[in-house]
């Protein structure tokens, strides 16, 4: 056997010499990645090194909503920030608002007022100073508050809302260009004002397009807004533009008659909005040709169709079709939309929401929606947030304000309008009543379980007489035994008999009746049984089913609690029907079943999640 004499190593010496050689190849990457960067820059400009800039920015500003709550948001301002200061400046103008005005001529038809001279939208744009060559998306916001007197609202140029001034400051220095639109007949914009029908709705098509085609722009548009600036967003998407790729409209109204009218009873606010609008933003000068023939028939559709709409009062003109938004965008529309509404608006009610958001994923339409428990809102007001009473929003107070907001529309906006990073996955996000958030695929969820009750053998009192002259009915139900967790659009069907007049109308407020807290409401005029907006004639004496819904809800009812709803003939800010000040008019209850859309979600389900709230985070309560 040989022997092999081996010659003791010095450890040190190894470990040393092993460390020099890697430095050593550290050193020569490090040369070799700098020298390809020097390469890259000196070639390709930069163009190219904003780029990389900008893909590096991703990992702080697309966060999935799981994740924010360790994310280091500012949340004791009055609005929500990105995580992330833009690269860019916005582009110096001769004005001390850095923007620029223009006039979009367009063509309208004979019928829309043709003959007059070229109708022209007026239109401010804020753009990023970034590299020549480099082209920018266009954020906009339609509406009929610009520069108008009425309203006191300053020059177009001037960042008109608070929406705008958000935009500039947060989403622009990533490099995106915003404008404000007056629509057609208000601020500088000629014609007349054509509330949200087809005269409007070619406007606003000409200056999304103008957007698209300007030499700055990288053809893509986006529209934003909230209330009549949110429907705009509906009216671009029915005939909509290539360039339109998607719209966030914020409490944003679907259609008119939709607006105003909710299975047949109507709001107070319906009888004036159209002349009141007039009043606002004409003038009645010449060079304006400002009265258009739907200025006539406008402030007596209202009318028609609370008093007379079984007999044709609501389709005597073709005032509320040329109104409704939501079929057109079913069919037209390709983009993305992102659904932003309170469950406590008033002013246009989360109906208007849901059932869309599955009504455009059916579409083929990739949708979003945030839905919490503010009123006529942004998700990130919590000056606004905080007048909310109890049962209308405060008990999700300060949990529902989103400080992640401006994180939100960024993620968005940089996808749909930039192709950078993924597309968002569809999902609503909801706030539960007592301020929990959770994420569901869809809303009403998929799990969701009908818990039908009969309403004369499992409730109390689910009988009586309901008119005009203080009659109503109160029914309660049984106790719930463990927690409930009401999720989607509940349905009272009542069964009914109308007295002498032919007519009758119902308000349900649901409650906790053992906390006598508000939890949501319905309403329907007996004309409009089978709910939707057509009416159908109600003779005296006769019986009916009322197919009513009541307005989206996503509530927890507590263990040991039981529900009370209130009848009475009108509510809120609806106005009595047209036999409420008839003696011989009113309905009587005879019972009816409702049903209760029901979710589980356990505590420990990862569904819910915390959110970046004004001043702290809020924990989950158990």
């Amino acid at each position: 056997m040989t022997v092999l004499d081996a010659d003791l190593v010095d450890a040190d010496a190894v470990a040393e010499r092993r460390t020099s050689r890697e430095f050593n190849l550290v050193l020569g990457s490090t040369l070799a990645v700098a020298l390809v960067f020097l390469f890259i820059s000196a070639v390709f400009g930069e163009a190219v090194m904003d780029m990389i800039a900008e893909e590096g920015s991703e990992g702080g500003m697309r966060v999935p909503v799981w994740d924010r709550s360790t994310m280091p948001y500012e949340t004791d301002g009055e609005f929500g920030v990105a995580l992330e200061v833009g690269p860019y400046e916005i582009l110096a103008t001769d004005n001390e608002w850095n923007s620029t005005h223009h006039f979009v001529e367009y063509s309208l038809p004979i019928e829309e007022g043709g003959a007059a001279p070229n109708a022209q939208i007026s239109l401010a744009v804020w753009r990023p100073n970034v590299p020549e060559g480099v082209t920018v998306p266009v954020i906009a916001e339609f509406g009929p508050y610009f520069q108008e007197a009425s309203v006191e609202t300053p020059s177009i140029e001037v960042p008109g809302t608070w929406l705008g001034q958000m935009i500039i400051d947060q989403i622009l220095p990533h490099g995106f260009a915003f404008a404000q639109v007056s629509v057609t007949g208000t601020g500088r914009s000629n014609h007349c004002m054509d509330l949200m029908g087809n005269a409007e709705q070619l406007g606003n098509d000409a200056a999304v397009r103008w957007f698209g085609e300007q030499n700055w722009s990288n053809g893509n548009v986006g529209l934003m807004g909230k209330s009549y600036a949110g429907t705009t967003n509906w009216e671009a998407a029915q005939n909509p533009s290539p360039h339109l790729k998607t719209i966030v409209p914020i409490s944003g109204s679907i259609g008119v008659q939709e607006m105003f009218y909710r299975n047949g009873s109507s709001e107070a606010r319906a009888m004036g909005y159209d002349a009141a609008y007039q009043a606002a933003t004409t003038d009645l000068t010449t060079d304006d040709m400002r009265v258009c023939s739907d200025d006539l028939i406008g402030p007596l559709n209202p009318w028609s169709t609370w008093g007379w709409a079984e007999v044709g009062g609501a389709d005597w003109s073709d005032y509320w079709d040329e109104r409704r938004h939501l079929p057109d965008v079913l069919e037209n529309y390709r983009g993305s939309v992102y659904l932003v509404w309170g469950l406590q608006d008033w002013n246009v009610d989360p109906y208007h929401a849901f059932p869309t958001y599955q009504l455009l994923r059916d579409a083929g339409i990739n949708a979003r929606a945030i839905s919490g428990q503010w009123a006529h809102n942004y998700p990130d007001q919590p000056d606004r947030h905080n007048e909310l009473s109890s049962g209308y929003g405060k008990e999700a107070y300060p949990n529902m304000s989103r400080m992640d907001w401006a994180v939100e529309l960024y993620g968005w906006f940089n996808y749909y309008l930039k192709d950078i990073g993924e597309e968002p996955e569809p999902m609503v996000q909801i706030q539960t009543n007592d301020g929990r958030w959770h994420v569901e695929e869809t809303w009403p969820p998929n799990d969701v379980e009908l818990l039908l009750q009969d309403l004369s053998s499992d409730w109390t009192g689910a009988s009586g007489t309901v008119n005009g002259f203080g009659s109503s009915v109160s029914m309660v139900s049984p106790v719930f035994d463990s927690e409930t967790h009401i999720s989607g659009l509940p349905t009272l069907h009542l069964d009914v008999t109308t007295q002498l007049c032919n007519g009758g109308q119902i308000f349900a407020t649901m409650y906790d009746d053992t906390a006598n807290l508000r939890l949501g409401h319905a309403t329907m005029d007996i004309r409009y049984r089978d709910g939707g907006y057509e009416a159908k004639v109600a003779t005296p004496a006769s019986s009916y089913t009322m197919l009513m819904e009541f307005n989206p809800l996503d509530v927890v009812l507590p263990a040991g609690h039981a529900l009370r709803i209130d009848l009475t003939e009108s509510g809120e800010d609806y106005l009595p029907g047209p036999c409420a000040s008839n003696a011989a008019g009113g309905l009587v209850v005879n019972g009816g079943t409702i049903g209760l859309p029901v979710i589980d979600r356990p505590a420990d389900d990862n569904r819910w999640f915390l959110a970046p709230a004004w001043w702290d985070q809020q924990p989950i309560p158990s």
